[in-house]
Order: structure tokens, then C-alpha cells, then sequence
């Protein structure tokens, strides 16, 4: 991860979470297991791209594990790890927010 500017924790939070799409995908992997087509139909304005690079970024981060089942064909998941789901309560503000933006007509 690169240096933050100001060395404050919601910049490093920002710089892995922000975005459009992370803290969304991991909303959806709350519930469990997901196949990457599920998750392209949950989402279906991100692109095959971005969903990769942004799974890559999870991953890497250790907040994603992917299991590859050798099947024909290749069976892939992505779930949470232990620490994907510390998100769990990020994930319950946030939708929280969202509901309130909404009951007032901000969105």
C-alpha cells in the first residue's frame, strides 16, 4: 500500500476501501461464498476488469481468500477471511447511512 498523506487511519482505511466498488463487494461476501459471475450479476455496472483488479486488491490485502476447486471447469470462489469480516460492522454503518440519505431524498 502506498504512504498516506497525512498518516491518519481512515487514509489507510480510504486507500484500500475507497472507490466504488470494494466495500460493495464486501457486502456481498457477507453472506458467503460467492462465484466471480455472481457477483458480476450482483454489480452489473462494474466492468470483468475492474472486479479483478479490485478482487486482486482484497486479496492481497488478506481481506479475500479465493479457492480454486479443480473441477471441470475450473470452479473459483471468493469469500471472506477472518479479517474481511471485521468489515462486517464498516459494512452496517455505511448501509445505515445509505438508508438514512435516502429517507430524506439525498440520493
Amino acid at each position: 500500500m502506498r504512504a498516506t498523506v497525512t498518516g491518519c487511519s481512515v487514509e489507510h482505511a480510504m486507500h484500500l476501501l475507497g472507490g466504488r466498488w470494494r466495500l460493495l463487494l464486501v457486502s456481498y461476501l457477507i453472506d458467503g461464498p460467492k462465484r466471480f459471475n455472481e457477483l458480476r450479476r450482483d454489480l452489473p455496472g462494474i466492468s470483468q476488469r475492474m472486479l479483478t483488479l479490485d478482487l486482486r486488491a482484497l486479496e492481497s490485502a488478506g481481506l479475500i481468500r479465493r479457492t480454486v476447486y479443480p473441477t471441470t471447469p475450473v470452479k473459483v470462489e471468493y469469500a471472506l477471511t477472518e479479517d474481511g469480516m471485521r468489515l462486517k460492522k464498516v459494512v452496517s454503518v455505511v448501509q445505515e447511512f445509505g438508508l438514512w440519505l435516502k429517507q430524506r431524498g439525498a440520493v
